[in-house]
């Protein structure tokens, strides 16, 4: 059964009467049926401290996760070699720079906030600021300057989807672990029980952006965690031509949560003229004669000569003059009658 809160507590009591007997408790507990989402508040995950320098004493991790996520306690480091002792006493040894420090569930972290630059843009406005770190610490940190004063937290958290391609792990969990949704959910909750906080209760809005493996089980977080305000969940497009998946349908949009606390509501606002494509599917006010023309798979000349062949529409209907035979392989697309343009069903190449 995997470790939660709770059992780590339970193995702390020494009298083994008394451990049993709470256990045999807590057991009864956890029979017992209750309404919303029920999950167990797992353990947090490690805090890796990538400043932090590598000496005796300190419980590290490979920089390298994709190798191993054990971790281990130094016994001596000399010669940039350390030597490591595991949870059974073994002893290893590694070079220090595939090491990184790590501390894990009841070891203190200090957060703090150190300048490294600045940038200035807009001249007598005050800066953006980027806060680089955990990002769990970087919250308990803004508390302190910033409790009910922001306006707007957008959190875009691992999707809990298996994947290693990304700046951060997105392999939270391990995808055969009974208990993978349970330990997602324990790990958002933890975030966003901070940036409740930071939230100003009378007019602001969190967003939280996910797809179709947590969305379910976030709605009913954000539903429990955020009594009384507006949630809305829409759509948002990724892929206009879909990705396509094994055994699954292919996918082109996500999801985005909206949270509104206090009066905060959505409101109207005039988009420049930059802020629509001139590419995809994107409707800019003009005809977009090249979208008659197939996509995709077995869209080009030679997949199909027999469908290469040219539609002549007047632009003044706009209807379709007339239809042209298929074109043979060689030639070019005849010229297009006066006050017509020509559109091709498929692709030249």
């Amino acid at each position: 059964m995997t470790t939660n809160v709770l059992d780590g507590l339970l193995a702390r009591v020494r009298d083994v009467d008394l451990r049993e007997a709470l256990a045999a408790e807590v057991a009864l507990l956890r029979e017992t049926k209750d309404f919303g989402l029920v999950f167990e508040r797992h353990f947090p995950e490690n805090v890796r401290l990538l400043s932090h320098p590598v000496r005796r004493g300190v419980r590290v991790q490979l920089r390298d996760t994709t190798k191993s996520e054990q971790t281990w306690l130094v016994g001596k480091v000399k010669g940039g070699e350390a030597l490591l002792i595991d949870a059974d006493g073994a002893e290893h040894r590694r070079t220090v720079v595939d090491l990184v420090v790590v501390r894990e569930f009841g070891e203190p972290v200090f957060p703090g906030i150190k300048k490294l630059g600045s940038v200035k843009n807009g001249g007598d406005q005050r800066p953006h600021l980027v806060v680089k770190g955990e990002n769990h610490h970087v919250l308990q940190t803004l508390l302190y300057v910033l409790e009910g004063q922001v306006d707007c937290i957008y959190i875009d958290p691992p999707y809990n989807s298996g994947a290693r391609d990304w700046k951060y792990n997105n392999d939270y969990v391990d995808d055969t672990d009974a208990y993978r949704h349970s330990k997602w959910l324990a790990f958002i909750e933890r975030r966003l029980l901070l940036a409740k906080r930071l939230l100003n209760p009378d007019d602001s809005v969190l967003i939280v952006t996910i797809d179709e493996k947590e969305y379910l089980r976030l709605g009913l977080l954000l539903e429990q965690m955020f009594v009384g305000c507006n949630i809305q969940m829409v759509s948002t497009l990724i892929n206009p031509a879909s990705v396509a998946r094994a055994g699954s349908f292919g996918r082109s949009d996500e999801y985005i949560f909206f949270v509104s606390l206090g009066a905060a509501t959505p409101q109207r606002v005039r988009l420049g003229r930059e802020w629509v494509s001139a590419k995809g599917r994107t409707h800019t006010g003009n005809l977009r004669w090249d979208l008659l023309r197939r996509s995709g798979e077995g869209s080009a000349r030679k997949d199909s000569p027999g469908c290469f062949y040219p539609i002549y529409i007047n632009t003044k209907g706009p209807t379709i003059e007339k239809i042209g035979d298929a074109v043979p392989k060689g030639e070019t697309v005849p010229k297009a009658p006066r006050g017509c343009i020509t559109v091709l069903p498929i692709r030249h190449s």
